[in-house]
């Protein structure tokens, strides 16, 4: 990661250090991102598993995580108060019998530490799925007032000569083709998100049209939500429908859409899709030379991300140092 945005972030957690819950605590991977983060004092992993086992694992990886925390759901003494608590939040949805026994996972029980208090943040998703870490932050974490859904953004580094060009794009990981006011939920989000980065956000809503070049019911989508988020944040900088090559280039802004100040010059592109956005990360991550971080999740009441399952440890310890600092 670029080390001037990862100092910033160090930086954020130096002033008020944080824990952070690994739902994967025998893993290889957290193991040794546990151990890099254990050599600072500002972010305590706290590791989901029986301690001899992770202990084990660790003793046999080689890393050293004594500072630790780690938690077993079989002996947590506060479990009776999960239970209760996850009754309480499911209302009605899930016997205290199936709340019991979703705690009795990791992917829950980490998810509730956050919700106790017990911890600030959660990464997972190292051997699970997505949707294994987006399903109990939903029903126990919930949505922030005002937000409908749970979005996602990509932040992407690459280090030049000059400096980092940073950028953030979503949603390309978790909404599949979102409504209009979806995608002005997720502008406002990344844009949110993109600050903490250093990024001041120049939001471009991406189209095949640039102001009405072309025509179809996709190009609409973009132009209305474009305006909703307008309305909705005067504040920020944002425009569309606009092709990439009007938002990034101020030669071809110039010609498609002249006088439009966002123009030429976006840093964070909302797309119209997923199909869009998990493409078009990958093309910037595999083609220009850029460092993918995320999938970012937004609009949760805290910090809870997803690891990708080719994920290494490298990855592991840039994502939780990402999500610890959301905190």
């Amino acid at each position: 990661m670029a080390m001037h945005m990862f100092q910033t972030l160090i930086d954020i957690l130096k002033k008020n250090p944080k824990k952070i819950v690994f739902t994967e605590g025998t893993d290889p991977r957290i193991l040794e991102a546990s151990a890099r983060l254990l050599a600072g004092t500002w972010l305590t992993p706290v590791l989901v598993g029986n301690p001899d086992a992770v202990h084990a694992a660790a003793e046999e990886a080689g890393f050293n995580i004594r500072g630790a925390i780690i938690l077993d759901p079989e002996t947590y003494p506060r479990m009776d108060e999960m239970v209760s608590t996850m009754v309480e939040l499911r209302k009605g949805k899930m016997s205290p019998e199936e709340c019991r026994a979703a705690l009795s996972k990791a992917n829950y029980f980490g998810t509730m530490l956050v919700k106790l208090g017990e911890a600030d943040a959660l990464l997972g998703g190292a051997t699970y799925s997505t949707a294994d870490t987006v399903r109990p932050a939903l029903q126990l974490i919930k949505t922030k007032p005002g937000h409908s859904i749970v979005g996602s953004c990509f932040i992407l580094v690459r280090e030049g000569v000059g400096g980092n060009t940073v950028l953030a794009m979503g949603d390309c990981a978790i909404n599949i083709k979102p409504t209009e006011d979806e995608l002005v939920e997720i502008a406002i989000g990344t844009a949110e998100c993109a600050k903490i980065f250093g990024i001041d956000p120049q939001v471009a809503f991406l189209s095949y049209s640039t102001k009405g070049s072309g025509k179809g019911e996709d190009v609409d989508k973009m132009r209305e939500a474009a305006k909703k988020a307008k309305a909705a944040r005067p504040d920020l900088a944002i425009e569309g429908e606009l092709q990439f090559d009007a938002a990034v280039s101020p030669k071809v802004a110039e010609t498609k859409c002249h006088g439009l100040p966002v123009a030429g010059h976006a840093n964070t592109f909302i797309f119209p899709d997923i199909n869009a956005g998990n493409i078009g990360y990958k093309i910037a991550q595999r083609l220009g030379s850029f460092d993918a971080y995320g999938p970012i999740l937004l609009g949760l009441n805290a910090p809870i991300n997803d690891l990708s399952r080719g994920c290494n440890a490298q990855e592991v310890y840039s994502m939780a140092i990402i999500t610890a600092a959301l905190a």
